[in-house]
């Protein structure tokens, strides 16, 4: 049975462009959407608690002997862009052979329910602590833009269809059946 880290962000000073919640807010409520889905087609997973810091996160991912290190963000723009970006990102560590196939199934999947999925794209990454401090493989998906009006509702409106579609790329992953517990 694969095993995973679970790890939604733990910035809770993040807050969305239409004041409705946070970052940290909205990737829980991903990650507890995730949680049927992962049971029912066979994952294991330990998530990371929401008031610890991310270094605190990424120790507990490392205690454990997981296949993957899954980190759930939602992304800003630079002061200068402030609401003008969109669509998701997924970050692996630069090198990584498992990271970067992780990232491309993930990739197509989420252009499969995202708006506009040309741009929707995996980027190589050795600066973010969760790619680079992480024992497991790992990603770090910013499923869209928190300070974009359209993106944040997007999240907003698609809590179940993320979870359900980061849960059949982390089947694929693992070469496993997806298992839809509500059908």
């Amino acid at each position: 049975m694969p095993s995973i880290f679970l790890s939604p962000s733990v910035q809770e000073y993040n807050p969305y462009v239409n004041g409705l919640g946070s970052e940290e807010y909205y990737m829980n409520l991903i990650a507890d959407a995730m949680e049927p889905y992962l049971d029912a087609s066979g994952i294991t997973y330990v998530r990371n608690n929401p008031n610890d810091t991310l270094l605190q996160a990424i120790a507990l991912s490392n205690q454990g002997d997981y296949d993957f290190h899954l980190a759930l963000h939602s992304n800003a723009s630079p002061e200068s862009l402030y609401g003008q970006l969109q669509g998701p990102d997924i970050y692996y560590y630069s090198g990584s052979a498992p990271g970067g196939r992780a990232a491309e199934i993930f990739a197509e999947n989420l252009r499969a329910i995202y708006p506009n999925p040309d741009i929707v794209r995996t980027i190589p990454n050795t600066s973010f602590a969760e790619l680079r401090l992480t024992r497991a493989p790992a990603n770090l998906i910013e499923i869209a833009y928190h300070d974009n009006y359209e993106d944040a509702m997007w999240i907003i409106d698609n809590i179940d269809p993320i979870a359900r579609n980061l849960v059949l790329s982390l089947t694929q992953y693992f070469g496993i059946p997806f298992i839809d517990p509500y059908r």
